[in-house]
């Protein structure tokens, strides 16, 4: 039996310094894009999840480049479609957001289980291009941290 996913994720807005924003498309999804995204493990720092996460979906290795703590959070109700993959009676989910500074935009290793396609897009067409409105949102705060 697999293990429950911990309520508790990081969300990677992966940016160059002239705001292109990386995103994924969702394997299980077809036409979901998103940033990076994953649930904390046990025993892990959200650093580290954030760190792991990202050389899960993208082959980048995050401590190679600058990983910020927006010290931003959001609390959402998990999508119906993803809701088996937690404990029963979990409805909600705490993502805490960091950003990833790449010196340019560079082509990532796809998890093939996780997405199938990626695109560099200017940040106010990728955050137009988010399924997701906490991810969509993160985005749009991107040229206050540029």
């Amino acid at each position: 039996m697999t293990a429950f996913k911990t309520p508790v994720s990081v969300l990677v807005v992966i940016h160059t310094a002239d705001g292109q924003v990386l995103l994924l498309e969702r394997a299980d999804a077809p036409g979901y894009w998103q940033s990076v995204t994953g649930s904390q493990n046990a025993g892990e720092t959200l650093a580290q999840t954030a760190i792991r996460e990202v050389a899960e979906e993208t082959g980048f290795d995050a401590t190679r480049y600058a990983l910020t703590d927006w010290n931003l959070q959001n609390r959402y109700e998990i999508y119906e479609r993803w809701r088996h993959r937690y404990a029963p009676g979990v409805t909600h989910n705490t993502e805490h957001v960091f950003g990833l500074v790449l010196p340019a935009p560079l082509a990532p290793t796809l998890a093939p289980r996780e997405h199938t396609a990626y695109q560099w897009l200017p940040w106010d067409q990728a955050a137009a291009a988010c399924f997701s409105p906490s991810n969509a949102e993160a985005i749009r705060l991107l040229p206050t941290r540029l």
